[in-house]
């Protein structure tokens, strides 16, 4: 992971030093050096195998890890809340130190698997369409479907002037007597609330969401709450898709 490239600021606050801003500070007033000199540009990249002194001091750079988490129902996708909501690092041992943040997001009461990260890098990579990685949802209607609507949800649909789409859609199971839906979704795009905005065009109403996928993992024995370190296998893994499937 050492040739991927961050920003300055962003490598010194994540070293624990100061804040972003305060970080964007230090670079402008010529306190910052990498190499041994000084840099005063904020668009400035580094990678891991970089010296990074700040006031001539030589400062810690945080090692990137990787987390695999089955997100609950009634978690927020973030680090923080100011409502005072349970957020997905709560789930997390106190014995972590270095500071994760989720690869994109997932609703709050959608449950199912999210990674969590310091390695920015892979993280955009992961979240942006054209990198084409899988994410894979089952969802649960209220309602019927067609066939003809579970293509239309490939074929696009339009929220709000938005045009929305899965990369595959497939019904799962129809239960007349209880009028509910099963489909899976695969997604590349990661609009807000899109799953649920994409059966919303269509005049239903997701009762229950859940990701089954991203890119290479699955949750596999990870039940609600539960989080791992991924392996360093399933961290190349990750990176070789991105890799392979750059569009």
């Amino acid at each position: 992971m050492s040739g991927q490239k961050e920003r300055l600021q962003k490598v010194i606050a994540n070293s624990g030093v100061t804040s972003r801003r305060k970080a964007e500070g230090l670079i402008e007033s010529a306190r910052v050096k990498v190499n041994g000199k000084v840099v005063t540009e904020l668009g400035t990249k580094v990678s891991q195998s970089d010296d990074i002194a700040v006031d001539d001091i030589v400062i810690e750079k945080e090692q990137p890890v990787y987390f695999i988490i089955n997100k609950p129902r009634q978690v927020i996708s973030t680090v923080e809340d100011d409502k005072g909501r349970k957020v997905v690092t709560d789930l997390l041992s106190k014995e972590i130190k270095q500071r994760v943040y989720p690869v994109g997001r997932l609703d709050y009461d959608t449950t199912g698997l999210l990674l969590l990260t310091n390695d920015g890098n892979l993280t955009n990579k992961l979240i942006h369409p054209k990198y084409g990685v899988d994410k894979v949802y089952i969802t649960k209607v209220n309602g019927t479907l067609t066939k003809e609507e579970v293509l239309q949800l490939k074929k696009g649909v339009t929220h709000d002037g938005e045009r929305l789409k899965a990369v595959k859609a497939r019904l799962l199971e129809v239960d007349q007597k209880k009028g509910k839906t099963k489909v899976e979704l695969v997604l590349h795009q990661g609009k807000n609330r899109q799953v649920r905005r994409m059966f919303e065009a269509l005049g239903y109403k997701v009762e229950k969401l859940k990701r089954e996928q991203f890119g290479t993992l699955t949750l596999g024995k990870l039940q609600p709450g539960e989080y791992r370190e991924l392996t360093p296998h399933e961290v190349k893994r990750l990176v070789d898709l991105t890799q392979k499937n750059v569009k």
